[in-house]
């Protein structure tokens, strides 16, 4: 599979080889559907919590008396069928919503994001993107130069510089192989991957 490879101007300077088994592969819709849920699942915390009719504060007196008012008879305002009063199946902080993810569908999701990205035009290959300071203008003027508005990165290496750079543009991301993961890569409108870290995606989802 051959990648364009991007000069300092966002122009296609010439062609990279990648390794077919990660950017070549067919588009698997369902598989990646899968891995992009369960990655949004596993990322869910089960801190909300809901209470049920012991919990509420509400007075445990009568409301009205039981017969002639005409309205349907009544125990407790903590009822569920009251407005302010307990859930009847309440969500509890302790939910789990983890869902599993073999490690070969993972890498087989991941291989057929990368495939389709490149089919698409939505990735590129770049030496590498380095910055000589911590300093963010100079690489957000670099990515503009680059008419890179909302991209992730992808780097072999991201040096302190670089993640300092970084961290304050909104719709750049730049990481390291390792933390690569499905929704970043639908999300953003281009990624770039360092030479480098193209053996080490051949390593993880080859």
């Amino acid at each position: 599979m051959q990648l364009e490879l991007l000069n300092d101007q966002g122009q296609a300077a010439s062609k990279f080889d990648a390794p077919e088994t990660v950017f070549g592969r067919d588009y698997n819709e369902d598989l990646v559907h899968q891995v992009v849920v369960a990655f949004q699942a596993n990322a869910r915390q089960g801190t909300r919590a809901q209470k049920d009719r012991q919990q509420v504060h509400h007075s445990t007196k009568k409301p009205f008396k039981q017969k002639g008012t005409g309205r349907a008879r009544a125990g407790m305002t903590s009822s569920p069928l009251w407005r302010g009063g307990g859930r009847i199946f309440p969500n509890m902080p302790d939910e789990n919503f983890a869902q599993k993810i073999n490690k070969k569908m993972y890498r087989a999701g991941m291989a057929s994001i990368f495939s389709q990205l490149a089919r698409e035009g939505r990735l590129a290959v770049v030496d590498s993107l380095k910055v000589e300071s911590p300093k963010t203008k100079p690489l957000a003027a670099r990515l503009k130069a680059m008419n890179l508005e909302s991209v992730m990165v992808i780097s072999d290496e991201v040096d302190e510089n670089l993640y300092l750079a970084s961290r304050n543009l909104v719709n750049v991301l730049i990481v390291e192989p390792r933390y690569a993961d499905p929704v970043s890569l639908v999300h953003y409108k281009k990624v770039l991957v360092t030479k480098g870290a193209i053996d080490k995606l051949k390593e993880m989802f080859a």
